[in-house]
């Protein structure tokens, strides 16, 4: 637990006189009496490492020997056994390595003498309604209770300000993790690629894919698998995976592990038959070249937007040297005309969200600079919708090519490299 308690105490130390709240999931409904599988909280997981639901974490620098204080279920002999086992109270503080732990059921009660004597509050209001008005109450009751001695918070802040800044940046534990996510979802692509055949439905794939997955020990997919075969890969985000794959189509699967809350994000594209015709290779020829030039740019003082610049040019000339695209680069640039068939970014923070949190922008509106511990997503592409007036030959190709890059002190370190994409491996 020592990563996590580490974490606590930069934001300790970073929040003096303050108080922070953080709260964790709720289990959610499903259907009737069945439940969406739990997922934490990010920013809840990041500071705890505590997986069960319904919990809330207070960080009170001004409180001495109670300074991170977690709320939690309290065990429960008849619901542990239909549910599964509670750690409870009186083992949290040991197991997690904070200094006091309660029943959720008394943070009404108790949040109050939490509350009374910080300046500010670090709460994101608007997720949880019940929530927020127990916060509010016991803000109110910490307020009268300091009235005519001491204060309370007559402020407010955005906990994000400062963790998502934190969680960019990634540690060499949280690293770890992310490679055996990535190790994972190489696993995954490979048994897919190797399954692919024409007659198999998409969800087949997508099946050969994510058992995958779990015999490597990943507990879920990082999100919901897109496997989209013919013109089914020209929408970005297709995830029905119900068609039948047919010879002569390409099949494009994005779709990553998730490792102890730590995602990955991977995206491929190969033939069903397992040759590519001439037209999909020219496409595929773009979007890889685009990738290897952006994937280049990914390094330390390099701006957060320069390969997506990189790849719209690449692909952008690429375009206009097969016809698809009319002009000279420049002006197709200039004019945009591009995004007919590129309208996407070329990549997103990853971590232990998919589009994980960080500001893509410094303090003055410009794009930041890259520095070495952020994770980013390079994922060029081109789809060549049916309504476009072009070629026919082209028309229903989608290719996407996506990688996961830890930007390092030297360079960058491609995580999911070992996943099969030049011609000649597919």
């Amino acid at each position: 637990m020592q990563p996590y308690s580490d974490r606590r105490r930069r934001v300790l130390d970073a929040i003096p006189g303050d108080v922070m709240i953080v709260p964790g999931a709720r289990q959610l409904t499903r259907s009737n009496d069945t439940e969406f599988p739990f997922r934490q909280n990010s920013d809840f997981f990041y500071l705890t490492g505590f997986d069960e639901p319904d919990a809330l974490l207070v960080l009170a620098p001004h409180r001495a020997g109670q300074t991170s204080v977690l709320f939690l279920r309290e065990r429960d002999r008849v619901k542990e056994i239909w549910n599964g086992r509670r750690l409870g109270s009186a083992a949290a503080p040991a197991a997690l390595g904070i200094d006091a732990a309660f029943p959720i059921e008394e943070l009404a009660q108790r949040l109050p003498e939490y509350l009374a004597g910080a300046n500010a509050l670090h709460y994101t209001f608007g997720a949880d309604e019940g929530r927020d008005r127990t916060i509010h109450a016991a803000l109110e009751a910490a307020r009268a209770k300091t009235r005519r001695d001491g204060h309370a918070p007559a402020r407010f802040a955005d906990p994000a300000i400062l963790l998502h800044e934190m969680r960019l940046f990634k540690s060499a534990d949280e690293i770890a993790i992310m490679r055996r996510a990535a190790d994972a979802t190489r696993r995954g692509h490979v048994a897919a690629m190797r399954a692919t055949r024409p007659g198999l439905h998409e969800y087949e794939i997508e099946a050969a894919i994510e058992v995958e997955y779990a015999r490597a020990g990943a507990q879920c997919p990082a999100y919901e698998s897109i496997v989209g075969g013919g013109e089914n890969a020209t929408i970005l985000h297709y995830v029905t995976n119900r068609d039948v794959l047919r010879d002569g189509d390409l099949l494009l699967v994005d779709s990553g592990a998730e490792v102890d809350c730590y995602t990955c994000d991977v995206t491929r594209t190969w033939p069903v038959n397992g040759r590519f015709s001439a037209e999909q290779r020219a496409i595929y020829d773009i979007v890889l070249a685009a990738q290897e030039a952006s994937i280049a740019c990914v390094k330390p003082g390099a701006a957060r937007n320069a390969f997506h610049e990189v790849s719209v040019r690449v692909i952008t000339e690429g375009l206009i040297d097969l016809g698809l695209l009319k002009g000279g680069v420049d002006e197709a640039i200039e004019k945009e005309t591009y995004r007919d068939f590129y309208m996407h970014g070329t990549g997103h923070w990853l971590g232990l969200d998919v589009h994980d949190v960080g500001n893509y922008l410094d303090g003055n509106d410009a794009p930041r600079l890259l520095q070495a511990g952020m994770v980013t997503t390079v994922e060029p592409g081109v789809y060549v919708q049916r309504d476009l007036d072009v070629d026919e030959r082209f028309k229903g190709i989608g290719v996407r090519i996506e990688d996961d890059i830890l930007v390092t002190a030297g360079g960058n370190d491609n995580l999911t490299a070992a996943i099969p994409k030049s011609v000649a491996e597919i």
